[in-house]
Protein backbone atom coordinates (compact mmCIF):
# COMPACT_ATOMS: atom_id res chain seq x y z
CA UNK A 1 0.00 0.00 0.00
CA UNK A 2 1.22 3.48 -0.79
CA UNK A 3 1.60 6.19 1.83
CA UNK A 4 -1.30 8.11 0.30
CA UNK A 5 -3.69 5.22 0.96
CA UNK A 6 -2.39 4.70 4.49
CA UNK A 7 -2.87 8.38 5.31
CA UNK A 8 -6.43 8.58 4.01
CA UNK A 9 -8.23 7.56 7.26
CA UNK A 10 -6.19 10.07 9.26
CA UNK A 11 -6.79 12.81 6.68
CA UNK A 12 -10.53 12.08 6.76
CA UNK A 13 -10.50 12.21 10.56
CA UNK A 14 -8.65 15.52 10.72
CA UNK A 15 -10.60 17.20 7.93
CA UNK A 16 -13.99 16.17 9.33
CA UNK A 17 -13.37 17.48 12.89
CA UNK A 18 -15.83 20.27 13.68
CA UNK A 19 -16.64 22.13 16.87
CA UNK A 20 -19.70 20.76 18.65
CA UNK A 21 -21.56 23.28 20.79
CA UNK A 22 -24.76 21.30 21.42
CA UNK A 23 -24.78 18.02 23.30
CA UNK A 24 -27.24 15.19 23.86
CA UNK A 25 -28.44 14.62 27.41
CA UNK A 26 -26.40 11.44 27.63
CA UNK A 27 -23.49 10.74 29.95
CA UNK A 28 -20.05 9.97 28.56
CA UNK A 29 -18.74 6.69 30.01
CA UNK A 30 -15.57 7.04 32.08
CA UNK A 31 -13.87 4.50 29.80
CA UNK A 32 -14.36 6.84 26.81
CA UNK A 33 -13.01 9.81 28.77
CA UNK A 34 -9.94 7.79 29.76
CA UNK A 35 -9.33 6.84 26.08
CA UNK A 36 -9.48 10.51 25.09
CA UNK A 37 -7.14 11.53 27.94
CA UNK A 38 -4.71 8.72 27.05
CA UNK A 39 -4.46 10.04 23.49
CA UNK A 40 -3.90 13.58 24.79
CA UNK A 41 -1.17 12.55 27.22
CA UNK A 42 0.84 11.04 24.36
CA UNK A 43 1.00 14.40 22.59
CA UNK A 44 4.52 15.60 21.93
CA UNK A 45 5.88 18.65 23.70
CA UNK A 46 9.07 20.68 23.50
CA UNK A 47 11.86 18.71 25.16
CA UNK A 48 9.16 16.29 26.41
CA UNK A 49 8.26 18.72 29.20
CA UNK A 50 4.54 17.84 29.15
CA UNK A 51 3.57 21.17 30.75
CA UNK A 52 -0.11 20.27 31.05
CA UNK A 53 -2.47 18.64 33.50
CA UNK A 54 -6.05 17.62 32.75
CA UNK A 55 -8.99 18.31 35.06
CA UNK A 56 -12.18 16.42 34.18
CA UNK A 57 -15.22 18.47 35.20
CA UNK A 58 -18.69 16.96 35.40
CA UNK A 59 -20.20 19.22 38.05
CA UNK A 60 -23.11 21.06 36.33
CA UNK A 61 -22.81 24.14 38.53
CA UNK A 62 -19.09 24.47 37.90
CA UNK A 63 -19.58 24.01 34.16
CA UNK A 64 -22.20 26.79 34.19
CA UNK A 65 -19.84 29.14 36.08
CA UNK A 66 -16.97 28.36 33.70
CA UNK A 67 -19.26 29.00 30.71
CA UNK A 68 -19.54 32.65 31.78
CA UNK A 69 -15.78 33.26 31.69
CA UNK A 70 -15.19 33.53 27.96
CA UNK A 71 -16.83 35.19 25.01
CA UNK A 72 -17.30 31.81 23.32
CA UNK A 73 -17.47 29.50 26.34
CA UNK A 74 -21.28 29.11 26.60
CA UNK A 75 -21.12 25.54 25.23
CA UNK A 76 -19.48 24.42 28.49
CA UNK A 77 -22.83 24.78 30.27
CA UNK A 78 -24.48 22.32 27.84
CA UNK A 79 -21.70 19.72 27.92
CA UNK A 80 -21.88 16.66 30.15
CA UNK A 81 -18.09 16.86 30.65
CA UNK A 82 -15.34 19.38 30.12
CA UNK A 83 -11.61 18.86 30.29
CA UNK A 84 -9.79 21.89 31.66
CA UNK A 85 -6.14 22.23 30.68
CA UNK A 86 -3.82 23.56 33.35
CA UNK A 87 -0.44 24.72 32.09
CA UNK A 88 2.82 25.31 33.94
CA UNK A 89 4.64 28.04 32.02
CA UNK A 90 7.79 27.66 34.13
CA UNK A 91 8.13 24.03 33.05
CA UNK A 92 6.97 24.56 29.47
CA UNK A 93 8.78 27.81 28.85
CA UNK A 94 7.86 29.81 25.77
CA UNK A 95 6.41 26.67 24.19
CA UNK A 96 3.91 25.96 26.99
CA UNK A 97 0.80 27.38 25.31
CA UNK A 98 1.70 25.88 21.95
CA UNK A 99 2.22 22.47 23.58
CA UNK A 100 -1.09 22.79 25.44
CA UNK A 101 -2.77 23.55 22.12
CA UNK A 102 -1.25 20.43 20.65
CA UNK A 103 -2.62 18.39 23.58
CA UNK A 104 -6.05 19.98 23.13
CA UNK A 105 -6.10 19.08 19.43
CA UNK A 106 -5.06 15.49 20.19
CA UNK A 107 -7.84 15.26 22.78
CA UNK A 108 -10.41 16.62 20.32
CA UNK A 109 -9.33 14.28 17.52
CA UNK A 110 -9.46 11.28 19.86
CA UNK A 111 -12.95 12.31 20.98
CA UNK A 112 -14.04 12.68 17.34
CA UNK A 113 -12.75 9.19 16.60
CA UNK A 114 -15.01 7.84 19.37
CA UNK A 115 -18.08 9.67 18.08
CA UNK A 116 -17.89 12.40 20.70
CA UNK A 117 -18.21 16.08 19.95
CA UNK A 118 -15.90 18.69 21.42
CA UNK A 119 -15.27 22.40 21.37
CA UNK A 120 -12.50 24.49 22.93
CA UNK A 121 -13.27 27.47 25.18
CA UNK A 122 -10.71 30.14 25.96
CA UNK A 123 -10.89 32.11 29.19
CA UNK A 124 -10.06 35.72 28.37
CA UNK A 125 -9.18 38.30 29.58
CA UNK A 126 -6.58 37.11 32.07
CA UNK A 127 -8.90 37.97 34.99
CA UNK A 128 -11.34 35.35 33.63
CA UNK A 129 -8.52 32.82 33.30
CA UNK A 130 -7.51 33.51 36.91
CA UNK A 131 -11.11 33.04 38.06
CA UNK A 132 -11.38 29.77 36.10
CA UNK A 133 -8.23 28.56 37.87
CA UNK A 134 -9.67 29.47 41.26
CA UNK A 135 -12.98 27.73 40.48
CA UNK A 136 -11.07 24.58 39.48
CA UNK A 137 -8.84 24.87 42.57
CA UNK A 138 -5.67 25.02 40.48
CA UNK A 139 -2.59 25.94 42.50
CA UNK A 140 0.38 28.05 41.40
CA UNK A 141 2.36 27.56 39.15
CA UNK A 142 -0.50 26.05 37.14
CA UNK A 143 -2.69 28.37 35.04
CA UNK A 144 -5.97 27.70 33.27
CA UNK A 145 -6.79 29.33 29.93
CA UNK A 146 -8.61 26.58 28.04
CA UNK A 147 -11.39 24.05 28.56
CA UNK A 148 -12.76 21.55 26.05
CA UNK A 149 -16.39 20.50 26.19
CA UNK A 150 -17.06 16.81 25.50
CA UNK A 151 -20.23 14.89 24.84
CA UNK A 152 -22.39 13.16 22.28
CA UNK A 153 -23.42 15.68 19.61
CA UNK A 154 -26.98 16.95 19.45
CA UNK A 155 -28.48 18.88 16.55
CA UNK A 156 -27.92 22.62 16.65
CA UNK A 157 -31.03 24.66 17.31
CA UNK A 158 -32.82 26.00 14.23
CA UNK A 159 -31.54 29.22 12.74
CA UNK A 160 -28.39 30.42 11.09
CA UNK A 161 -25.11 30.33 12.96
CA UNK A 162 -23.14 33.54 13.30
CA UNK A 163 -19.98 31.49 12.85
CA UNK A 164 -18.77 31.18 9.23
CA UNK A 165 -18.42 27.69 7.77
CA UNK A 166 -16.00 26.19 5.27
CA UNK A 167 -12.29 26.70 4.80
CA UNK A 168 -10.23 29.09 2.71
CA UNK A 169 -8.73 27.45 -0.39
CA UNK A 170 -5.20 26.14 0.06
CA UNK A 171 -3.77 28.41 -2.62
CA UNK A 172 -5.07 31.44 -0.71
CA UNK A 173 -3.38 30.54 2.58
CA UNK A 174 -0.14 28.97 1.35
CA UNK A 175 3.03 30.47 -0.05
CA UNK A 176 5.81 28.25 -1.42
CA UNK A 177 9.36 29.56 -1.06
CA UNK A 178 12.24 27.86 -2.81
CA UNK A 179 10.38 24.59 -3.45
Amino acid sequence: MGGEQLGEPLHAQVSSLRATRWFADRPVPASEIVRVLEAARWTGSARNRQPWRFLVIGDRGLLRRLSLLGGYAAHLAAAPIAVVLAVDHAVGGEDAEFDAGRAAQSLMLAAHGLGLGSCPASFFPSSNADQAGRLCKVQTPWKVRTAISLGYPAPAPPGRSAIPTGRLPLDRITRWIGC
